[in-house]
């Protein structure tokens, strides 16, 4: 299925999902890595690399927030306590904020290098929105940078014990939908004969 539906992500939606997530995922560690434990000759070099996986994750960013637009978002099972939704609502905005502030900074940053850092991970030339060599506003980002690629590590553990309560504990198809082979749409575990889940708003990025 190419478009999402009331009921189930489509195939595009899975796959910017989990390439986003892995590629989150390797930015984050190699991120506190190469501060924390490389080499101080090998760091520039593996600065200019963490930019380049940086600067395609901010354009797959954008790729996903255009694609969520244009389809529906998937309901929501119906049985959660209102904080849950709320909560679940929030959870999905605050990521998104995060990510973007997390990929935003990192690029204003790539460019207050002495030598800049202007190629993605392609090989395709990046435009740079910051001046080389202001150190000021280098540690400003860089402080930046850190506390929100921080508070988007803890955000998404929050999020993904999220999925977890919702597969083990609710027993609902939130965590499942998203697998690539989930037909979606199933009923939730509990849930009586006839009860359809309320749909969510087309357009949402907190859904």
């Amino acid at each position: 299925m190419l478009r999402n539906s009331q009921t189930s992500w489509g195939w595009p939606s899975k796959i910017l999902h989990w390439v986003g997530a892995l590629a989150i995922l390797i930015l984050l560690v190699h991120g506190w890595w190469m501060v924390h434990m490389a080499p101080r000759p090998e760091r520039f070099a593996n600065y200019t690399w963490h930019a380049a996986i940086g600067y395609d994750l901010l354009a797959l960013l954008v790729l996903r927030l255009l694609w969520r637009w244009m389809n529906p978002v998937p309901a929501m099972p119906v049985g959660l306590k209102r904080w849950e939704v709320i909560a679940a609502h929030a959870g999905h905005i605050g990521l998104y904020v995060l990510m973007f502030a997390a990929s935003l900074t990192g690029w204003a940053l790539a460019g207050t290098f002495k030598s800049p850092m202007r190629l993605d991970l392609f090989g395709l030339p990046i435009p740079q929105i910051t001046s080389a060599g202001d150190r000021t506003l280098h540690n400003f980002l860089e402080e930046s940078h850190t506390i929100a690629s921080y508070l988007l590590a803890a955000l998404i553990v929050v999020h993904i014990a999220g999925s977890l309560r919702h597969h083990f504990f609710k027993r609902n198809d939130v965590m499942r939908r998203m697998w690539f082979g989930s037909a979606g749409g199933t009923k939730d575990a509990g849930q009586p004969a006839g009860v359809t889940t309320h749909s969510a708003p087309a357009k949402s990025i907190g859904s």
